[in-house]
């Protein structure tokens, strides 16, 4: 089977000094839900962005569905970023503008520069947009500035806006850091389930071990720009998390149930 994503032995370059990343390797299957962790400063982040071609990478190739994304033009890679929706940390979001507002700008790549500059959307982009909110849980906040809603509110919205793109994948950089926990499990119920339900795929940075494999297919542990394990939650030990976190692991360690972090 021919995965959805592949990713070989990339490498970015900050300037003469910073190695982000260093001859990364993985792939993803079609619908899988795979889990980024790593201390910060690990390289997650920037390989999330290299993916979209947000950065690009200095050494290596990049496939998404066949198709080599480091060759692409601006209009092909215009097209490839409707197929990839991206979910940030802090939202991303326009907040003097409505819940709806923000989420049709998920389908300004699929519009003219002058469409777009003056807001034509179709009512049936309207009616998807109203159906996602309400899916997510935001059916009466759909006409409020986002500026008025919660963290986890703003994080919906995102998420709604990055799924009326009709994406085949979802990036998603830390959706939960900025979160409190009961949020926090609102909003990764959201993205395995519309990961399970819609056959999206999803690759999620997370800085929450626990999280990771709880909600996981497959975990990739990312050190110094690194790939340093890529498998199942069960094949994670705690050799493990000190090979990924390094001098970070005895307190994840303690905080993942206890185990002995001598």
């Amino acid at each position: 089977m021919t995965a959805l994503l592949q990713v070989n032995q990339i490498s970015k370059q900050y300037g003469n000094e910073t190695l982000a990343l260093s001859d990364v390797s993985f792939s993803v299957q079609e619908g899988e839900f795979v889990s980024v962790i790593g201390p910060s400063g690990a390289g997650k982040s920037t390989l999330l962005r290299c993916i979209n071609q947000m950065v690009s990478t200095t050494n290596g190739a990049i496939q998404f569905d066949q198709k080599d994304v480091q060759g692409m033009n601006k209009k092909e890679l215009r097209q490839l970023r409707t197929k990839i929706g991206m979910i940030f940390q802090h939202y991303n979001l326009v907040e003097r503008l409505t819940v709806m507002e923000n989420v049709l700008h998920g389908r300004l790549g699929y519009k003219s520069t002058l469409a777009g500059m003056f807001g034509f959307y179709q009512e049936e982009e309207k009616r998807r947009a109203i159906e996602l909110l309400e899916m997510l849980g935001l059916g009466e906040q759909i006409y409020k500035r986002c500026d008025q809603l919660s963290g986890g509110q703003k994080q919906r919205v995102g998420i709604a806006r990055a799924l009326i793109q009709e994406p085949r994948m979802l990036l998603c950089d830390e959706p939960i850091a900025s979160l409190d926990p009961n949020a926090s499990k609102k909003i990764m119920d959201h993205l395995h389930s519309i990961s399970r339900s819609m056959g999206i795929t999803a690759l999620v940075n997370l800085h929450q071990v626990d999280i990771a494999l709880r909600y996981s297919d497959r975990v990739i542990g990312v050190s110094g720009g690194q790939v340093v394990f890529n498998g199942p939650p069960s094949d994670i030990t705690e050799g493990t998390i000190r090979t990924i976190y390094g001098s970070e692991a005895n307190d994840l360690l303690v905080k993942l149930g206890g185990r002995d972090a001598g």
